[in-house]
């Protein structure tokens, strides 16, 4: 009885061992897993932070599930265009300052203080990984997504960047504004360290004040 009592608790005793083992190698694995995503990350901010200038295509999807292509432009920090493909008459401009929104058609401008829109934080000079603008980053295998915001800026907007796990670069991003709808915009045929004329980021701010009505 003292022997199968004996046995008993060895048994016990070696589940207790391998299991604890169990608990300690998997909470390596999660860390060696944390430590390699956070290695990934800090590549991708230091990769996207080199890159001043770029332009391509894109395609941008709308909350109603609108598709619509063009052609972008951006200068880092702060610069932006898109030319929008016909029939559309809209094209956007951020010079560093403002964000405008025009239509060409009907002749109206709309303008946002960029400090004020998610896309400052696109056009920022680096993700900082270590701020409290970043709500989330979720590395896989293709595609590392990097999710920022603040409440205290843009309400409940957030701005959600996907960039190429293995090459760093930017793929797309999805601005979700106040109302939790959705705009995406994939990016392709991208070149880099692009030189580009003062006008294409030019603001016509005396057609958005006169279409506005302001002197």
């Amino acid at each position: 009885m003292n022997d199968m009592v004996k046995t008993k608790r060895r048994f016990a005793t070696t589940l207790k061992m391998a299991a604890a083992a169990g608990v300690v190698a998997i909470g390596s694995l999660a860390a060696s897993v944390a430590a390699a995503s956070d290695d990934i990350a800090r590549s991708i901010a230091d990769h996207f932070s080199s890159v001043k200038t770029m332009t391509g295509e894109f395609v941008q999807f709308g909350p109603k599930g609108q598709q619509i292509g063009g052609k972008f432009f951006i200068e880092r920090p702060g610069k932006l265009r898109f030319n929008y493909e016909d029939p559309s008459p809209v094209r956007v401009i951020s010079d560093g300052k403002s964000v405008v929104i025009g239509n060409r058609e009907l002749k109206t401008w709309d303008i946002y203080p960029l400090s004020k829109t998610p896309l400052k934080l696109l056009l920022g000079e680096r993700i900082d990984l270590g701020g409290a603008m970043v709500k989330s980053v979720n590395v896989d295998t293709d595609l590392t997504t990097v999710v920022l915001g603040d409440r205290s800026i843009f309400g409940n907007s957030t701005i959600t960047m996907m960039f190429d796990t293995e090459t760093y670069d930017l793929r797309q991003w999805t601005i979700t504004d106040s109302q939790g709808k959705d705009t995406t915009v994939m990016i392709f045929e991208v070149q880099t360290g692009v030189r580009f004329a003062d006008s294409v980021f030019e603001v016509p701010y005396n057609e958005v004040y006169a279409s506005r009505g302001d002197r």
